[in-house]
């Protein structure tokens, strides 16, 4: 298996500028070409012009917008001989099997042998496009289909070819693996590959499905989105994210490959009202909007949704049907409400869900394949094969049957049985064969998932679990909803420590939920604040700071692992442990300035030592608490693990984890590495600024003020978190203090806020909406 440093990227449009960015924020130095413009005195302007839009795009493409700098701009008539340098080319140009040839010909002329080349084609199939090329470039050649955004979506579908060497595969796989985070799903060379193909048929046949039962565009995304699992954008949203104008190309195409006895050829028809949307304009949220639009006329902003009978516009009406109120847990429910969406539910999944099984062997080798590629690449909380297993295979085959649709043969071969099952305390999926295999992860991948198969917990209640990973090493489990802090949750904590200290060499904080978790309960402390029970939120303060410090200073190295969101007090876990492995989406900040109140489980003192010990940063006892207050009263947010460390949340020297599925085998080998010959942390002292320092954030904090940059209670929140950087009315930076004078002041400052009438409103709209209330 060779090995991948440089990387090339033919085609600067959206997708190709995305996969530049990504190997760019995985550390790699990067040649962006595309063609020269007509007539243009810049003949780099295309590949210039991406890079200029990667740095302001949003969402953000790249991880740190420093990374741009490790991308070369080109053409592609004046640097192919460039090209020689790169391990690996992508060719992500226009959807053209006789311009991609004729590229592939100019590459082949000047790459440098065993360089690998791959096409990001999501239509055209691989014998194709390597035909009439020499048997040399087939051996190096293979399709890699990335899904947009490429940095946020981790799914990547990798197409060998016949004559396509297997170590072009490993390599590659390997490489968009441990770099590029991207889970694998090896596809047959087949239209569409998986994803698309399946996805895409789930969309039309909803559509039509849609348009011939009456629903309105809100009904349909109402049923087909959380009931069945799926993003609540449904259909219609997700169609106008995507764009309206790429679905005919997509659609035509797919169909002109498959055979006429497909079912994707057979509910294909034309749809006049998504002709003519395209021909006005309404292509999606790129363009004027889609199915649904924002209407500022008269200077207001209307919500509207489409009629689907008149083709009109008008203002968006909840969905009222009450099979929208079901849940994924219970999915046969929904498809047997006697409503009209029970009735589209189950004809948009018999359909999609049939057509998934015919899918194997003939797209895919197995069902686990197909379920990964739905779940990373459309974002499913559940593969197809899953779906069906919560219907129940038998009454799934049966109702087909019954309905009139054609009944797949892997559904007729399973006979009853599920497609999954947990044997010996692994996960085994049924194969072609009628036999059922294990399902084999990655190697050096560890998932918390397996382990709690075949094991009970250490410790355990309703918020937290504590459990062996093997090696000595323990890691503490978020279970809470949304991963929020409560009492049970730092209890355990509390007792989790000291059963570490009796049994074990380390510990790692880590979860595989969708966020690490999104900081404090504030419903508790709402509760709290309604009955006046002020003594009982100072304790759950003072006693989440007792939890912090004892993890802090507990004898045996602790190692937060996050992804998604760490906010709150879940970003405090992190400022206290003594490493963290971090997935590179770790979005993380303390935000609780937001809601009206101060970080008061030690992150305010936790930040403060940081910013006033950075080498890198100005030396005096003014910068470190100024740079402490930008990002508290503002509630800064990192968009990125790399961006958490330009804000000091994370260290220079914690890590950062590409793969998700990666991430708890990477913490547990740091905490292991830490363990030997491991010493607890030296307490730091302060010496704190003072009234001076005081005084000249409220005057900064005036200004926002008049900019209308911050809002009243912005002005009282920020000043309290300036209270305790520049000591409180003890201040004096002559005067050493302890962490526990600084966490004594946090306290303070909490308790001030936390009776203060706009941080109480603060905090109900936020329960209530989830938005920030600006009062």
């Amino acid at each position: 298996m060779s090995t991948i440093n440089k990387v090339c990227v033919i085609g600067a449009g959206v997708m190709g500028a995305g996969i530049a960015a990504h190997c760019a924020n995985a550390g790699h130095d990067v040649l962006l070409l595309d063609i020269v413009p007509n007539g243009a005195e810049n003949r780099n302007a295309i590949a210039e012009g991406a890079i200029k839009k990667l740095i302001k795009s949003n969402p953000a493409a790249l991880t740190h917008k420093r990374n741009a700098k490790r991308i070369t701009p080109g053409n592609i008539e004046d640097h192919m001989d460039m090209i020689g340098d790169c391990d690996w080319i992508v060719e992500a140009v226009i959807e053209r099997l006789d311009i991609k040839q004729d590229l592939y010909k100019k590459i082949d002329a000047v790459r440098k042998s065993g360089s690998i080349v791959s096409s990001n084609t999501s239509t055209i199939p691989l014998d194709n496009l390597v035909a009439g090329m020499s048997d040399a470039f087939a051996a190096d050649f293979c399709i890699t289909h990335f899904f947009n955004p490429p940095r946020y979506m981790r799914l990547l579908e990798v197409v060998k070819g016949e004559k396509t060497s297997q170590s072009v595969i490993d390599t590659v796989s390997d490489f968009s693996d441990r770099k590029l985070g991207k889970s694998i799903v090896h596809c047959k060379d087949r239209p569409g590959f998986i994803a698309n193909r399946l996805g895409v048929f789930w969309i039309y046949c909803a559509v039509v499905e849609a348009l011939d039962q009456g629903l309105s565009i809100e009904e349909a995304d109402a049923i087909i989105g959380r009931p069945c699992g799926i993003p609540k954008t449904g259909v219609f949203g997700l169609m106008d994210l995507v764009g309206l104008d790429l679905m005919p190309h997509v659609i035509d195409s797919m169909v002109g490959l498959l055979p006429a006895d497909d079912p994707f050829v057979k509910i294909k028809r034309d749809l006049p009202l998504i002709e003519n949307m395209i021909a006005d304009g309404y292509t999606g949220r790129k363009g004027k909007g889609g199915f649904y639009r924002l209407n500022r006329e008269g200077g207001k902003k209307v919500k509207e949704g489409i009629d689907l009978q008149t083709g009109e516009y008008r203002p968006t009406v909840k969905a009222r049907l009450s099979s929208a109120r079901t849940s994924v847990r219970d999915l046969r429910k929904l498809v047997t409400h006697k409503d009209k969406g029970g009735n589209y539910a189950w004809r948009v999944l018999a359909q999609t869900l049939a057509y998934a099984a015919m899918l194997v062997p003939e797209a895919a080798d197995d069902v686990a394949a197909i379920d990964e590629a739905m779940r990373l690449g459309y974002n499913w909380k559940f593969g197809p094969f899953e779906l069906m297993d919560k219907l129940g295979t038998d009454w799934f085959a049966e109702k087909l049957a019954e309905d009139g649709f054609d009944v797949p043969a892997i559904l007729k071969m399973a006979d009853g049985r599920p497609f999954y099952r947990v044997e010996n305390a692994k996960v085994q999926y049924l194969t072609t064969d009628g036999d059922y295999t294990d399902l084999v992860r990655p190697e050096g991948v560890i998932m918390l998932s397996d382990i709690k198969l075949a094991s009970e917990p250490v410790l355990k209640n309703g918020s937290a679990a504590l459990w062996d990973i093997g090696d000595g090493v323990a890691c503490f489990e978020f279970t809470s909803k949304m991963n929020s802090i409560d009492p049970d949750l730092m209890a355990l904590l509390g007792k989790s420590i000291r059963e570490v200290k009796k049994n074990f060499k380390a510990m790692v904080v880590y979860n595989e939920g969708t966020n690490f978790s999104v900081g404090a309960n504030l419903g508790l402390a709402i509760f709290a604040a309604n009955i006046a029970a002020w003594s009982e939120i100072e304790n759950m303060v003072e006693n989440g700071q007792d939890t912090y410090m004892a993890l802090k200073y507990a004898p045996f190295p602790v190692v937060s692992a996050p992804s998604g969101m760490a906010l709150g007090g879940g970003c405090e876990i992190l400022l206290h442990s003594d490493a963290v492995q971090a997935h590179v989406e770790t979005y993380t900040g303390l935000v609780e300035v937001g809601v009206g109140l101060v970080p008061a489980w030690g992150g305010t003192k936790e930040m403060l030592h940081r910013w006033s010990n950075n080498p890198k940063h100005p030396r005096g006892v003014m910068p470190g608490p100024g740079k402490a207050f930008e990002l508290i009263s503002t509630a800064a947010v990192a968009k990125s693990a790399e961006e958490a460390k330009a804000n000091m949340v994370l260290r220079d020297t914690d890590g950062i984890t590409m793969n998700r599925y990666r991430l708890l085998a990477d913490a547990k080998a740091k905490a292991l590495e830490l363990a030997v010959d491991y010493q607890a942390p030296e307490k730091p002292t302060f010496r704190l600024p003072g009234e001076s320092a005081r005084v000249a954030f409220e005057m900064a904090v005036d200004g926002f003020v008049r900019q209308g940059k911050a809002t009243k209670h912005d002005r009282v929140v920020s000043l309290a978190v300036a209270d305790i950087l520049t000591g409180g009315a003890e201040g004096d930076p002559t005067v050493e203090m302890s962490e526990a004078d600084v966490l004594e002041l946090e306290r303070e400052s909490f308790m001030k806020m936390v009776r203060h009438p706009d941080t109480l409103a603060r905090v109900e709209h936020m329960l209530l909406t989830g938005k920030p209330l600006r009062n």
